[in-house]
């Protein structure tokens, strides 16, 4: 009888794709990472629905929605990922009491996505998320919520956990 797998209870990087893949189809994972160990543990991000969270709630709450939102998103960001330091009130207080700057919203929106690609890179996914594209979006009907929220369901997507649960991290 050998002893039980530490890694058992966590679920696996999703399969690699298949070798024919169509052109248009980018593969999410490394091919290489199904034989790799994780080398730390995260906690699960929540899926939400881009389109309620773009403008759904915020219109329902006045906009109050889109500050719980922002905080809720570093929250998890800094759960998912321990190793690194995501500070969590500090960019939703920026929105907040800063916004009369202008400059100060648009470098917290920047950092936010550079948040994402890093939480992205710790899944082992291919990075997808532009910290450009989304400010720039910001200016389009606050398109950008809708874009990082996109890109962050791209990581739970790729792990189906539920949130909360304990995910293997892999780079």
């Amino acid at each position: 009888m050998s002893a039980p797998d530490p890694n058992a209870s966590f679920p696996g990087p999703p399969a690699p794709p298949a070798p024919e893949t169509q052109p248009g189809q980018a593969a999410q994972h490394l091919p290489e990472q199904a034989a790799q160990q994780p080398v730390a543990n995260g906690i699960a991000m929540k899926n939400r629905h881009p389109v309620t969270v773009w403008l759904l709630w915020p219109l329902i709450t006045f906009g109050i929605y889109h500050l719980v939102w922002y905080f809720k998103i570093h929250k998890e960001m800094a759960e998912f990922d321990r190793r690194r330091s995501v500070p969590t009130v500090g960019p939703m207080l920026v929105l907040l009491l800063l916004s009369w700057t202008v400059i100060a919203p648009l470098v917290s929106y920047y950092n936010c996505g550079n948040r994402i690609r890093n939480a992205q890179r710790a899944a082992g996914m291919q990075v997808t998320c532009s910290p450009v594209v989304g400010l720039l979006l910001m200016f389009v009907f606050g398109l950008g919520i809708l874009y990082y929220q996109v890109e962050l369901n791209k990581i739970t997507d790729a792990y189906q956990a539920p949130a909360g649960q304990q995910i293997p991290l892999w780079v």
